[in-house]
């Protein structure tokens, strides 16, 4: 079964797949045929999507999308294997595409998969997009309607105007308008809860709806893995509140109970300003002290 996360991904991309293939291949000339079943019999998950496209230069092959909310050490060795398996199961090559939602450090991401054990070399390239260097304005001139729900984490894109529009873009389109709730949740990360909350006229309880934050919370959720909880925690708090955001950290980390760093966690999504969240952390603290 397909993952929320999944599902969403395949629905941004089919919004608008022959100018998405474009954008992410840089051949202007592609021309998207199909998104194909990109479930794969010998792993556990299925690769975001897979589209077969046709050029006239290059003929027919497959691009395959992988969107990671952060990035993952393991992905040079994932992207290998999902272009392998994509290969082998359509008999087609295959154009495999890294694209990372939100910056977690300044480590340089590989764009390829490397190995040899004595003297047999395992090889794969990958093209990589972290969407905190893609220029928002992406999004409305060319334009990738996809990209409209990450207009605020994109380079440029926290303007209060640039969210602004891409929310009147979202709302004007049947197609597009079910993709507010994730717009909304990537403008939190760059306004305030209150600000957005004015913006989208609606009560921030629906964030709870995108399967971003959900994709987040399974992560934080994770039991008996503190140390992951508390990463997610720092990661959110920098996005969210910059320095004075991660200046609450000396506090979290004297916490051990995971449900009360979880509840942490959710408040650091969903408080309005940092005094809310700084009132949350010392009420979970006396608790568990």
């Amino acid at each position: 079964m397909s993952k929320s996360a999944d599902i969403s991904t395949k629905k941004l991309i089919s919004l608008a797949p022959n100018n998405w293939v474009k954008w992410v291949t840089q051949i202007p000339d592609l021309v998207a045929d199909e998104i194909l079943n990109s479930e794969f019999q010998w792993i556990s998950r299925e690769s975001d999507v897979l589209i077969r496209v046709e050029s006239p230069q290059y003929g027919q092959f497959l691009v395959l999308n992988e969107l990671q909310l952060r990035y993952k050490p393991e992905m040079p060795k994932r992207m290998r294997a999902y272009a392998g398996l994509a290969e082998e199961k359509y008999n087609l090559p295959t154009y495999p595409v890294l694209i990372n939602i939100l910056k977690t450090s300044n480590t340089e991401i590989p764009t390829k998969y490397e190995s040899n054990i004595a003297g047999i070399a395992a090889y794969q390239d990958y093209r990589v997009i972290n969407l905190w260097e893609v220029d928002a304005n992406i999004a409305f001139e060319q334009p990738v309607p996809s990209l409209l729900p990450f207009v605020p984490i994109l380079q440029g894109g926290e303007d209060e105007s640039k969210i602004r529009e891409a929310l009147r873009l979202l709302q004007a389109d049947e197609q597009l308008n079910q993709l507010e709730t994730v717009l909304a949740f990537f403008a939190t990360f760059v306004l305030d809860s209150a600000l957005v909350k004015q913006i989208m006229r609606w009560d921030m309880t629906v964030l709870r709806e995108s399967p971003w934050y959900q994709e987040i919370l399974r992560e934080g959720e994770q039991r008996g893995r503190r140390e992951q909880t508390l990463a997610t925690i720092q990661m959110t708090l920098e996005m969210r509140f910059g320095n004075e955001g991660l200046e609450l950290m000396s506090q979290i980390n004297q916490i051990t109970d995971l449900d009360s760093l979880t509840a942490i966690f959710r408040g650091a999504i969903a408080s309005e300003t940092i005094e809310d969240l700084q009132n949350l952390i010392n009420e979970v603290y006396n608790q568990s002290a």
